[in-house]
């Protein structure tokens, strides 16, 4: 039988393509371009690319590169927006499955607010008209596709479900300078993740990042309200561009955490690969967990306790507008009875499990329980984080 050969990757393709798609050639910081190609390597080398995931990954990193050139293109056209102010924008994070995406839509819902949109992530260019940041055909557009995609794979959006025009993870902006946790959670590429964790900073890619938001609110302003669970990795860069950021961290049983973070990935992984290795991907989340909750930890002893303001899951989940009270009052900053109306609505409206049960087990991974809950004792306990008995059904 005749094995299909994947061809290999190559930087100057991606970027010619990108280039040929848009009839710009101007990327902007050259730094961007030297993660693209520590990705690509990893991706060629480590990878385990189906054929299908292979094609898939050119179309996404191209894809990538296609943004930026019209981000930077439209920025260099409008310079003008580069000197509009992003105030005090409020970034959420925690270990991912820690109820960042309930903390993102409850504050969303506060109409004094403006969230980074799924659509507008995947396709910022141009920015929307005023008022039409939920009417935009390219909302509509995304809209059908998730409709398709939850009857192809509902387990997906039991594990993590986004509307068209709800908050997304400012992910999809930190991936345009190809400096992002994302590309790891989809590959297993440990050449690139070595670089990403270790050996690179962040900044370049904030910079980027805010200028992003400098662009998207040309037409449609509000404060900023962010969220990608693994900002803890770079919070001195993070704070190094916007040194007024307000930042909220969320916590839960670690042992809940590894366990739904193990099942999300090994959903998301073989959409690329036919040879998904389960150990791989638990080695993978615990390394970058544990860099994560040190990380966190340096930046409150280096700024005070109070730098990061802390929400707990379960209590999120019992008295959801109650936690953002909390969260309004630590930044002296008044909840106002629309927005308290507005989130107490939308907690009613989704409740748990609205797109069904996310179903893991960390035996699937070689895990057990008490390793997980040893490995991270001291995080439990400096956050007084409640175990899973405490916690309602999965």
């Amino acid at each position: 039988m005749r094995c299909f050969r994947i061809p290999r990757m190559n930087t100057t393709d991606l970027i010619e393509a990108a280039r040929k798609a848009t009839g710009l050639s101007d990327f902007g910081d050259p730094k961007a371009l030297e993660g693209l190609d520590i990705l690509v390597k990893a991706s060629n080398e480590e990878a385990r690319l189906s054929p299908a995931g292979a094609m898939r990954w050119r179309e996404t990193l191209t894809t990538v590169l296609v943004n930026r050139l019209r981000i930077v293109d439209y920025l260099k056209r409008k310079p003008e927006l580069l000197q509009r102010p992003v105030e005090k924008p409020m970034f959420v994070f925690g270990l991912p499955r820690t109820g960042t995406t309930l903390t993102i839509n409850l504050l969303g819902a506060d109409p004094m607010r403006r969230c980074l949109l799924r659509w507008e992530a995947l396709q910022p260019v141009p920015p929307a008209k005023k008022g039409e940041l939920h009417t935009d055909l390219r909302c509509g557009a995304q809209r059908q596709m998730l409709d398709a995609m939850l009857k192809i794979a509902p387990q997906i959006a039991a594990a993590h479900f986004e509307e068209a025009d709800s908050p997304t993870e400012c992910q999809y902006a930190m991936q345009l300078s190809f400096c992002a946790e994302i590309f790891d959670s989809i590959l297993q590429i440990p050449g690139y993740r070595r670089w990403f964790l270790h050996e690179t900073g962040y900044r370049h890619a904030f910079e980027f990042h805010k200028q992003l938001l400098q662009l998207l609110q040309e037409h449609n302003g509000g404060r900023w309200t962010l969220k990608n669970p693994w900002h803890p990795l770079f919070l001195d860069d993070l704070t190094a561009v916007y040194p007024d950021a307000q930042l909220v961290m969320t916590h839960r049983d670690p042992v809940e955490v590894v366990g739904s973070a193990c099942g999300l990935l090994r959903l998301v992984r073989p959409m690329y690969s036919d040879k998904v290795d389960n150990r791989e991907i638990a080695e993978t989340l615990l390394e970058t967990f544990d860099l994560m909750i040190a990380r966190q930890n340096a930046f409150r002893e280096k700024h005070g306790a109070d730098a990061i303001h802390d929400i707990q899951y379960l209590e999120q989940l019992r008295d959801p507008v109650g936690t953002m009270r909390k969260v309004y009052a630590h930044f002296g900053e008044p909840l106002s009875a629309e927005a308290e109306a507005r989130m107490t609505r939308l907690a009613q409206e989704n409740p748990q499990h609205k797109h069904g049960r996310h179903v893991y087990a960390l035996e699937d991974y070689g895990l057990t329980a008490a390793e997980v809950r040893k490995r991270y004792r001291d995080y439990i306990e400096r956050f007084s984080i409640p175990q899973k008995s405490q916690e309602p059904g999965r």
